[in-house]
């Protein structure tokens, strides 16, 4: 399925900026209709799973509660 620059950046939660920079220097392959680029939607299929599966850890993580602090200076 292709889709607009800005369809991309709303899925990945980048800027419509940061896709052209990408598709200029080659990161990201696309195909220009005559108006707009279109891009392959599926190509980045894995790499929003990544991105979830990230978010999702950190997330864990901070909500972890901090452990409270041993007190080292009374051992001899």
């Amino acid at each position: 399925m292709y889709v607009s620059i800005e369809d991309l950046a709303e899925y990945l939660g980048v800027s419509s900026l940061y896709i052209k920079e990408q598709i200029q220097k080659g990161n990201i392959r696309a195909v220009f209709d005559g108006n707009s680029y279109l891009i392959n939607k599926a190509q980045f299929s894995k790499h929003k799973e990544q991105i979830d599966l990230k978010k999702k850890q950190l997330a864990e993580e901070l909500a972890e509660p901090i452990p409270e602090d041993w007190d080292a200076k009374d051992e001899d």
